[in-house]
């Protein structure tokens, strides 16, 4: 006869702070994103992620989590009304994964279960937004988020992980969200750039990142983060977790150093932004498949990533779209890199789950063939196109409607002070007066002393607001 239902401290615990990992990397993604991006637009920058917060973490609750892990409907969504927001779940059944053959599941509350596949869906929204920067107006972001969410990530969640197409009837692999995720934000942010056009003056103006440390801050948040992001995935505290956060920290390594040298190679000088942006490569193209290969195959798909994203970056220039924090670049590649790398290194011998729970098989230099290799190709083509086509239809109805893009005048002088009335940056004086901090200190700006019959020199030019960029 089947035991009571019972909590699992551990797992619950190990769940909960892995929320809390994950929730952090989107404030770290708006710091990354917001140093990338110029000083006039980084408050607008960072807002489109905040705001994921508040918005996407709301539909969660209501109908997300029902749509993406709903008793199965049709393949494509789950039931709306099997979590609906309107209902309550803290009797001591409801536990995750609870049958009744194991009433316990895997010992974790619903509510924790709903609260860590939440904030997978804010920093997928989130994600896009790097690919717009300085040209999307507020309220239309806002509009897109609550589309997109609604019909793409939530389904997507489903047929990847809720028992949908893609995981129980295509079988294909995706640990921690290389389909779900990234490929599946990259197509979007590809389909925005598209609908949006280019910044003005891009690429005929150079628009360089306007403050390093933040992205260096930024991907250390991620970086950090990503172990919840990717261990937390096994939802239970065992050996595939470890694993999995054993695989994250080799590859993201791996990247760090394949990014740097084709850098060095391309034009003789590693920079801080592009070990950043190796990082991310890195972390990116392991959350498909770090609890299903082995550690040596995860240094190799590091360095694999790191570079080809390196390569892949500069694409935007090639093709004319213009990506302004290359999300297609680094997401889009790396969670296809890291996709098919499960068709050619899965196995087995380090989880098996891989053919006992999801009825996959291991990949090509394991002995399976090229069966999983070609499950997890369509399964990357099948994400691409759903979210690619929603979202340049919601994007191109919102530009038509309401208008996504903001007006010429406000990209020039500033979509921070058009969309939200403030600076990142007060460069103006000290105490309002003449001479900023020189004259507080009774020195003028130009070195003479300043006392009370010596007035301090005025500026000789107007202060500009800008750092760089």
């Amino acid at each position: 006869m089947p035991e009571a239902p019972t909590i699992d401290s551990g797992n619950t615990v190990w769940l909960l702070v892995s929320t809390a990992l994950v929730l952090l990397m989107t404030p770290g993604l708006a710091l990354f994103y917001g140093g990338l991006n110029r000083s006039k637009g980084v408050l607008n920058m960072m807002m489109m992620s905040f705001s994921a917060i508040g918005l996407i973490s709301v539909l969660w609750w209501f109908y997300g989590f029902s749509v993406a892990f709903g008793s199965d409907v049709n393949g494509f969504w789950g039931n709306p009304g099997d979590y609906l927001g309107t209902k309550t779940f803290l009797a001591e059944t409801d536990l995750w994964g609870a049958t009744a053959e194991n009433p316990s599941g895997i010992g974790v509350p619903l509510y924790v279960f709903m609260a860590f596949q939440m904030v997978f869906a804010v920093i997928t929204v989130a994600l896009i937004s790097g690919a717009v920067s300085d040209r999307a107006k507020f309220a239309g972001w806002l509009l897109f988020a609550f589309g997109w969410a609604t019909l793409v990530y939530f389904p997507v969640a489903h047929w990847v992980w809720g028992g949908g197409i893609i995981g129980a009837d295509l079988h294909a692999l995706d640990f921690a969200g290389g389909t779900a995720v990234h490929i599946n934000a990259g197509a979007a942010a590809l389909a925005l750039v598209l609908v949006l056009g280019k910044r003005l003056g891009w690429p005929r103006e150079g628009m360089k990142p306007h403050n390093i440390p933040l992205v260096a801050l930024g991907a250390g948040l991620l970086w950090f983060g990503w172990f919840g992001f990717n261990a937390g995935s096994e939802l239970t505290v065992d050996s595939v977790a470890g694993l999995a956060f054993l695989n994250t920290q080799l590859a993201t390594a791996a990247a760090v150093l394949a990014w740097l040298a084709v850098e060095w190679i391309k034009s003789g000088k590693p920079t801080m932004v592009g070990a950043s942006s190796g990082a991310i490569a890195g972390l990116v193209a392991i959350t498909p498949a770090c609890g299903f290969i082995a550690p040596w195959a995860s240094v190799l798909l590091g360095l694999v990533a790191g570079a080809v994203c390196a390569l892949a970056v500069s694409l935007k220039y090639k093709l004319g779209y213009d990506d302004s924090l290359d999300v297609v670049g680094v997401h889009f590649v790396g969670g296809w890199i890291g996709s098919l790398w499960l068709g050619l290194f899965a196995t087995n011998s380090v989880n098996g789950a891989i053919s006992d729970v999801i009825g996959a098989s291991d990949g090509l230099f394991y002995g399976g063939g090229l069966t999983q290799l070609g499950r997890q190709a369509l399964a990357g083509l099948i994400v691409t196109a759903w979210s690619f086509g929603v979202a340049w239809v919601l994007a191109f109805v919102i530009e038509k409607t309401i208008g996504f893009r903001v007006k010429p005048e406000a990209e020039v002088e500033g979509i921070d002070l058009a969309e939200h009335a403030e600076s990142a940056y007060d460069l103006s004086p000290a105490g309002g007066g003449s001479g900023g901090a020189f004259a507080m200190a009774g020195i003028s700006p130009t070195g003479s002393a300043v006392g009370p019959g010596k007035p301090a020199a005025e500026p000789t030019g107007q202060v500009s607001e800008k750092v760089a960029g």
